[in-house]
């Protein structure tokens, strides 16, 4: 009988031992259900190279993973200067992301390359009335890629306690201006650690991008080397400023350490009060409001020009924002959250909090202006325009922004360096026309002057 009741009790043990384990294993009902739940999410990828919202864009992208009602959950990812590489890099490895942001400067290679689909299938009649078709800038060959959302001024940002401390009354409008008055700004300032000018040569495309670029536009010459009335490129404008910029290289007058500075550490030496001057979209204003909250008094003024004389426009940035990959597989959901990121309440947000300024009618129109510092000198003048769009070309060799930034590092001959440039940009113009990829004629009676303007308050 004990033998018995021993087996039993054996028996007994090892049912309740299976149970336990069988309960510590098994999922409860409510476990079950979260995890089909989270199974059943439709999860999409957002990649942006903005880091000026980055706050703002994160706080409304976790508000519509909340409370969307189709169990969308958008995973943001903020890349840096490398936005495009990584891209191209994604695309290669099959795992790109669902929506891209696409820049005036990128959407037409990314369409080249197949990495955007067009939107018409999801477009409502309301919507294509509300958003403005630009060619060439959201819409090609007859169908959109994306939809605007804001522009972008693009101006001398100044720090205003340095240019009293030098005795500097006025901006510089002219390149001996800016040069001058970066070495006045040093004179003053090394002792404490700030020079005159900087600009972030990390990335050369980035920084000629936001600053020559620009003194060439309201100088008259296309910001890219493209010369619209010849329809061939032409980078002789170009001289005096990269010879400008080299002066104030060569004369100790930039921040030590250019050569590897980004444009968010950029910005952070500004707000410190080690930086004079450098030049920058519009964006910069909510940047000194929440991610690099200035610790001095800035403003931002009309760019130099090459002799202070205005013959062009200064480039109003945009027309385009987001865009769905051609390799996603959740194109609707893609769909779903542009139609959340494009409602009007959030775009008009975005201008009253300071990141950009509208390029949408209904909302320019109801917009508050933004209670921002600093973003009185951005609102648009006489002088902003927006610039037809140039042909993007595979050209060989170094690059103009690369070859202008090595000449500003170690001289040379630059008219050398500006005629082979003029050279190989114009062949590949020349290939890539022969193949197809791009049309460029000429226009005769193109003038720079007549696009300043049009979006002055």
């Amino acid at each position: 009988m004990k033998k018995k009741n021993k087996s039993f009790v054996f028996a007994m043990c090892c049912m309740l031992l299976a149970g336990s384990l069988a309960a510590c294993s098994s999922p409860s009902s409510e476990e079950q259900g979260s995890d089909s739940e989270t199974n059943s999410k439709t999860k999409i990828t957002y990649w942006t190279g903005d880091r000026h919202d980055s706050e703002f864009v994160k706080e409304v992208i976790d508000t519509f993973n909340q409370t969307n009602e189709d169990n969308i959950e958008v995973e943001l990812v903020i890349k840096g200067d490398d936005f495009d590489q990584a891209l191209d890099m994604s695309f290669q490895t099959s795992d790109p992301p669902d929506v891209i942001r696409v820049k005036e400067n990128t959407i037409q290679t990314f369409y080249k390359k197949g990495f955007i689909a067009p939107i018409d299938e999801f477009l409502t009649d309301d919507i294509k009335e509300k958003f403005p078709l630009m060619e060439d800038l959201n819409s090609f060959d007859g169908q959109r890629y994306s939809l605007p959302n804001y522009g972008t001024t693009m101006r001398l940002i100044y720090n205003k306690e340095l240019f009293a401390k030098a005795g500097i009354e006025q901006p510089p409008t002219t390149l001996d201006e800016l040069v001058e008055t970066a070495k006045k700004i040093t004179e003053v300032g090394k002792e404490s650690g700030a020079y005159g000018f900087a600009q972030n040569f990390k990335n050369p495309s980035s920084a000629f991008g936001r600053s020559a670029r620009v003194i060439a536009e309201v100088s008259g010459y296309g910001g890219f080397g493209y010369d619209f009335k010849t329809a061939r490129y032409d980078f002789t404008g170009f001289k005096l400023i990269i010879e400008a910029f080299k002066k104030m290289k060569d004369d100790g007058s930039m921040l030590p350490g250019v050569e590897s500075l980004d444009i968010d550490p950029l910005r952070a030496q500004f707000a410190e009060g080690k930086i004079g001057m450098y030049l920058s979209f519009s964006a910069e204003a909510g940047v000194y409001q929440s991610q690099f909250p200035a610790k001095i008094d800035w403003a931002a003024a009309p760019v130099p020009s090459i002799d202070g004389q205005f013959n062009g426009a200064s480039g109003f940035l945009g027309g385009q924002w987001l865009a769905i990959s051609s390799e996603s597989e959740h194109k609707e959901a893609a769909w779903k959250f542009l139609t959340y990121m494009y409602d009007e309440s959030i775009l008009q947000q975005y201008q009253e909090k300071g990141f950009g300024i509208s390029m949408v009618p209904s909302v320019s129109a109801v917009a508050a202006k933004p209670e921002v510092n600093g973003i009185d000198g951005f609102l648009p003048n006489k002088y902003d325009g927006v610039w037809p769009v140039y042909p993007t070309v595979a050209v060989q060799g170094t690059k103009s922004d690369d070859a202008f930034f090595k000449y500003m590092l170690s001289g040379g001959d630059l008219d050398a360096i500006i005629n082979d440039l003029n050279t190989r940009y114009n062949a590949a113009l020349d290939s890539a026309i022969a193949s197809g990829e791009v049309k460029a004629e000429p226009m005769a009676d193109f003038n720079p002057l007549d696009l300043a303007g049009q979006y002055a308050e």
